[in-house]
Formats: structure tokens, sequence, C-alpha cells
């Protein structure tokens, strides 16, 4: 996250207008009551690809290092996107940033590291059966019901995060400009 924010910083002049000419320009359309089905596979890419990159890199004994490093990915492009806003609109970038990834990380951070823990704790013991005792494993401690629940909420994530953060977005923007 420091990182983010060290390299936020050092952005190139002329960054924040840009930033803002993108968001007037995206908000200034004109939203219909659907989506399209474009922005419905972006946005379950975003709340699905580091979640599920977790749990994928649980299978792998190599998942030892990466799960971390994966972690670490998540919180510095976060912590970059929200100090870009910031800079770019000083103050009222901090509810610009919120009303954009707020809900977003409401829905996924939890989920992640519901998926993420156990992901490590797997490769972890297969890392120690490799490299070790060559221990037989356990089974991977996750139920079909978590799967399912993490999945609800996750979807449930996408749909309000399609409706609800245009909505969001468009009554913070037209407080700030």
């Amino acid at each position: 996250m420091v990182l983010g924010q060290g390299l936020a910083r050092r952005a190139p002049a002329g960054t924040d207008r840009e930033l803002e000419r993108y968001l007037t320009d995206f908000f200034s359309l004109e939203r219909s009551a659907s989506f399209s089905r474009q922005e419905l596979l972006s946005t379950l890419l975003i709340y699905f690809r580091y979640p599920l990159l977790a749990l994928f890199l649980g299978f792998f004994s190599a998942g030892t290092l990466l799960v971390p490093l994966l972690t670490a990915a998540y919180g510095f492009f976060l912590s970059y996107s929200v100090c870009c806003f910031t800079a770019s609109f000083g103050q009222a970038g901090v509810l610009l940033a919120l009303a954009v990834f707020g809900l977003r990380c409401l829905v996924t951070m939890p989920c992640y590291f519901a998926l993420a823990v156990p992901a490590l704790r797997q490769s972890e013991l297969r890392a120690a059966a490799a490299f070790g005792g060559g221990k037989r494993l356990r089974t991977v401690p996750y139920g079909s019901v978590r799967w399912l629940w993490l999945a609800a909420i996750l979807l449930a994530g996408v749909f309000l995060e399609l409706y609800l953060t245009p909505e969001l977005v468009d009554l913070v923007l037209h407080q700030i400009l």
C-alpha cells in the first residue's frame, strides 16, 4: 500500500486533468437502465479475479510464495488507484474513491481473505509434503456451502456495482465539479 501511495505521488504532471476529464466524459454519457454484456463481463472479472487466483494458488506448493505476492499486488493496485483520485481531486477525491471502490472493497476483500487464508495453508501443506516428510495432505478446507455463499456474495456485489456505483459516482462528481 505504501508503494502504491508513493508511486501515485510521482505521477506525471497533467495526470490529474486526464483523470478528471475521463471521469466527467464517462459520467456525462447517457445512462440506460440496463448494462451491456461487456460491462457485465468486466465487472465479473474485477470481482472474481483475486479470489479465484488465491483459490487456484492453494492447489500448488508455489502458492506459499505467490499468495502473499498476490495479496501485496491487490493492496498496491487499490492503494495506487485511491491515491490517484486523491491526487487529482484533493480531499474530494477521498469521497470519489469511496464511491468508486467502496462497494467493491466491501464485497471482494472479505471474500478474498476467506479464500486466500485457507489457500495459503493448503499450499504450505503441499510444500511441506513435497520438500519435507511426504505426509499425506488434508483436504482443502472449503465446503460446498462456503463456495455457494462466497459466489452469491460476489455476484450480488457485481449487480450492486453495475446499478449502484454509477449513481454514487455521478452524485459525488456533481458535488465536486
